[in-house]
């Protein structure tokens, strides 16, 4: 139970200090064959302690003793020309795209990411 406490005072602590968008869900025993051999995660999939995958949904995710945690992977651009461009999420590679709006050939200056 410290164990726990302690990561999750760290996670507070450096939360602030990071844009990225991260998740932390406490530790749920992912079983086989009668003996706990990772984390199980909320599709029902058991992944290996000590293991990263990444989602469906574009989030790096790590599994520990303590729990699962995930963290958003693509930068998010913040500030451009909203008015003449629109940011374009690409499934495939996890990321954006910052394009005019009357013609996506033409890419736009971002000034900031965050993520």
């Amino acid at each position: 139970m410290n164990t726990i406490l302690a990561c999750l005072l760290a996670l507070a602590i450096s939360m602030p200090l990071s844009d990225a968008y991260c998740v932390f869900s406490p530790f749920e025993p992912g079983m086989s064959n009668g003996v706990v051999v990772g984390c199980l995660d909320k599709e029902g999939n058991v992944h290996e302690f000590d293991s990263h995958w990444r989602t469906e949904d574009c989030n790096d995710c790590s599994c520990s003793k303590t729990g699962i945690s995930c963290c958003a992977s693509s930068m998010n651009p913040v500030d451009y020309d909203k008015e003449k461009c629109e940011s374009i999420f690409n499934q495939e590679t996890c990321s954006y795209k910052v394009v005019e709006k009357d013609d996506h050939s033409k890419e736009c200056p971002v000034n900031s990411w965050v993520g």
